[in-house]
């Protein structure tokens, strides 16, 4: 039987050849820390400091540390450089701006504790935000705190030691269950006939396909094959610029016969050149600078909102996602369409998303034994009496009343 592998021991650290440069390991704690040199000399004089000030720490003595700017100087910084490498950085810089950088932008980030981020999200919350908004606020932090502490400007990640108390204040309330759809496809017909051009046609896409606003305003007719019945979903328009997906992966969806002949009539009617929806200017918006005109989500909204008052089908929470792609989430399950399948189609990263807020429609939930399952009559004994039926109650079932005792007691038959 081999040997275990020793663990290092706390305080102590080696150095290693790794290419063109040196790596230098070492161990604080529970934590195997690296660092990188392009010298040999630098790093063994950086692994005998580190060494230094890690055993001096251990035993209470002071440790001369460089100076640590302020979380804003920091933080600004860490969002020039997202710019690159994310897509939401626009978000990200005016959540930090609204909300963290009031709160935190003074303290650098050793300061930082479980009471200050605790008190962040109690004020947050008073302020009527909701607890999603505040779960994004929290994740951007530690996201945050996860650079830094890589480049060695932080402790540890306050927001990982978080008590449970406190990650409860932030819990989403929202109950995916409750989500409206459009419940039939007698609904379906009824919204599309009355929308107008081109919403009707993007209403079936987004119905039939599943597909999300940016993604039915990114398609391209290159895309779309109708000799294999099939289009390509690679791209989406955010912010009036066609990119990539949220996900970064292509999927293949499958075009059905209800919206063959709309795909086919949209063709002829556009040329069939270029993209689908094309936007009014497609190269720029009306001045230098300014986004491409594609339709923006508010104007699909207010289409849609116009379009349910007429049919009468208004409903808190039925906006345009829920009315096309969680409907077709919906109508694929209760039509006895498979998880896994499902979970291809609309573009999520793992089953595990899809059950979350599909699983409850599922026709085999609950097979027909399970109603019969507590096979006991709990009916009292007496005499039984027939009652007069209240003219609320269905005629179909019988009601009497069981008679002994003080009380007057109902039994449904």
């Amino acid at each position: 039987m081999p040997r275990p592998k020793r663990k290092r021991q706390h305080g102590t650290g080696g150095i290693y050849k790794r290419g063109a440069g040196w790596l230098i390991k070492w161990r604080e704690g529970e934590r195997q820390r690296y660092k990188t040199f392009t010298d040999e000399a630098l790093a063994r004089a950086a692994l005998n400091k580190i060494t230094h000030d890690v055993e001096a720490e251990g035993v209470g003595l002071p440790v001369e540390r460089a100076p640590v700017p302020m979380l804003a100087k920091l933080a600004d910084a860490w969002l020039e450089r997202r710019k690159k490498t994310h897509r939401s950085h626009r978000y990200d810089r005016s959540r930090w701006n609204n909300h963290c950088k009031p709160a935190f932008g003074k303290y650098t980030p050793d300061e930082v504790d479980a009471a200050k981020l605790r008190s962040f999200i109690e004020a947050r919350l008073a302020k009527k935000l909701s607890a999603g908004t505040v779960c994004l606020l929290i994740r951007l932090l530690s996201t945050l705190y996860t650079d830094l502490v890589e480049r060695g400007l932080a402790t540890d990640n306050p927001i990982r030691k978080l008590p449970r108390s406190t990650r409860r204040l932030y819990r989403s309330t929202h109950d995916s269950q409750q989500t409206p759809f459009l419940e039939n496809l007698d609904q379906v017909r009824a919204v599309f006939l009355i929308l107008p051009e081109p919403f009707n046609v993007m209403f079936a896409i987004g119905t039939f396909l599943g597909l999300r606003p940016g993604e039915i305003l990114g398609l391209g007719w290159s895309d779309v094959d109708f000799r294999t019945l099939r289009i390509r979903v690679h791209q989406q328009v955010q912010e009036g610029k066609l990119g990539p997906l949220k996900d970064d992966e292509s999927r293949t969806v499958m075009i059905g016969k209800r919206l063959l002949p709309i795909l086919t009539q949209w063709k002829l009617k556009t040329g069939g050149n270029g993209q689908l929806f094309k936007p009014k200017h497609p190269t720029r918006g009306g001045r230098k600078g300014s986004p491409s005109a594609f339709i923006r989500p508010q104007t699909l909204h207010k289409a849609l909102k116009k379009a349910l008052e007429s049919c009468k089908l208004t409903k808190e929470g039925r906006d345009w996602y829920t009315c096309t792609r969680h409907t077709y989430g919906s109508l694929f399950v209760l039509a006895g369409g498979s998880m896994e399948h499902l979970a291809k189609l609309m573009g999520h990263s793992s089953v595990t998303i899809t059950e979350r807020h599909y699983c409850h429609l599922r026709v085999d939930l609950f097979r027909v034994e399970d109603y019969d399952l507590f096979d006991v009559d709990l009916s009292p004994a007496g005499e039984v009496v027939p009652l007069p039926q209240h003219k609320s109650a269905p005629s179909e079932i019988g009601c009497t009343v069981v008679t002994g005792g003080d009380a007057r007691r109902t039994k449904i038959a």
